[in-house]
């Protein structure tokens, strides 16, 4: 828990007649079993090919995965539990985790053609930092980084009008993104974000992060805790490796604060281009 009250804040925020008449979606039963699996003190992967084998799309996720150039296998696999010991425990659970929520926030919209791809692949370069820079536990920027928008195809779905709001405010230079929302819904994704993810029993930092996501301002705060300011951090570099590979020019967000984030995690603009050749074939691997 934070010296700043921002789980208050999230539930709060739920109360307002803004957000109650939002709909947030309960967590798929398939990934509370997930997480159930996880937290297991030895992880059961007889119970992770019985979770999976028991959704065809899941199963079929899974061995596309584990048959896709990533993995440069002389023999395709053909059965969920080979897909497992090919892609292992962690790889496993992250793609399930971001096949169950794709599922469970199907929106059909323009504006989200590509948004999963790019959640995932935000979800793995996140994890990749993370993990080069700080003992973060296993799961955690992944869970972020799949996470952070996630306010966005919710409020496409509950909220008429939502979607121009996210052309306009993607095209406005005189205020920012959660700005326009707000001026036009008196909310915005980060807070909707925000409840989902302790509606979903994510971490803590999890939606503490997703909630300060576009508030660059807390880096230099220490009432935050270090751990979602790194997830705030990472975040933005990851979003910048996901554009840098998708080929869309750097947000104003990364020109207005990227360098800051590079100055609080500690990273150069050398290790960054490294990062940008080393996750290209993973992140080339989730539009397979």
């Amino acid at each position: 828990m934070t010296a700043h009250p921002i789980d208050q804040d999230i539930r709060q925020a739920r109360s307002l007649p803004s957000v109650r008449a939002i709909v947030i979606p309960p967590s798929p039963q398939a990934l509370v079993r997930l997480q159930e699996i996880l937290a297991e003190k030895d992880t059961d992967m007889d119970a992770l090919d019985q979770l999976a084998s028991s959704d065809v799309a899941l199963a079929a996720a899974l061995i596309r995965t584990a048959n896709s150039p990533l993995y440069r296998l002389e023999q395709p696999v053909q059965t969920v539990g080979m897909a497992l010991t090919v892609l292992g425990l962690r790889p496993s659970a992250e793609l399930l985790a971001a096949f169950i929520t794709r599922q469970a926030l199907q929106v059909r919209s323009p504006l989200l053609e590509h948004f999963w791809e790019s959640s995932q692949r935000r979800a793995i370069a996140c994890e990749h930092i993370g993990s080069q820079l700080y003992s973060l536990p296993h799961g955690l920027g992944y869970s972020y980084g799949l996470f952070c928008h996630v306010g966005i195809p919710v409020l496409v779905k509950a909220v008429r009008g939502y979607a121009s709001t996210v052309t306009e405010a993607l095209a406005r230079k005189d205020r920012s993104f959660t700005q326009t929302e707000n001026a036009n819904h008196r909310t915005d994704h980060a807070v909707v974000g925000a409840i989902v993810a302790r509606t979903w029993h994510l971490p803590g930092d999890v939606a503490q992060a997703i909630w300060l996501h576009h508030d660059f301002g807390c880096l230099t705060d220490e009432r935050f805790d270090p751990t979602v300011r790194r997830l705030v951090a990472l975040g933005a570099l990851a979003d910048f490796l996901v554009h840098q590979h998708e080929g869309v020019p750097p947000s104003r967000e990364w020109q207005q604060h990227g360098e800051a984030c590079l100055a609080f995690l500690q990273v150069t603009q050398d290790e960054l281009n490294h990062w940008i050749d080393t996750l290209y074939p993973a992140l080339e691997a989730v539009a397979l």
